[in-house]
């Protein structure tokens, strides 16, 4: 194993940090991301694992926010419902160079937080 990463994110500051600055969604969000969510109700706490994923990715190579761009890692979903995570860019170069073959992600959401569990192996 390589690292393991954990990020929880607050569902409520989530939703205003959205609110305030729309133009966030697609900063932080990939086009198959924000298709996923679109039928949703209420897409914000799909969106705020989505997010959490990626800082749990970023923590499980022991880096920090910042360390690649928020469209170089996205989590797609598999016919059965399973998450997995997509790399590109920047992202895909660090996951290389720290040796990672394979990764892992869990996601979970209530009404007040979203967390995502990264292992990488």
């Amino acid at each position: 194993m390589i690292g393991i990463g954990v990020d929880v994110v607050e569902i409520e500051r989530f939703r205003r940090s959205l609110e305030r600055t729309p133009s966030m969604r697609d900063r932080l969000f990939t086009d198959v991301e924000l298709a996923y969510v679109a039928p949703q109700s209420d897409p914000v706490p799909s969106l705020a694992v989505r997010f959490a994923a990626r800082e749990a990715v970023m923590k499980s190579l022991g880096l920090g926010l910042g360390a690649f761009g928020f469209h170089d890692v996205w989590v797609e979903r598999a016919s059965s419902g399973a998450p997995s995570l997509v790399f590109a860019g920047r992202a895909a170069e660090l996951s290389a160079a720290a040796g990672v073959s394979r990764w892992h992600v869990s996601l979970t959401h209530s009404d007040l937080v979203a967390v995502a569990y990264v292992v990488a192996e």
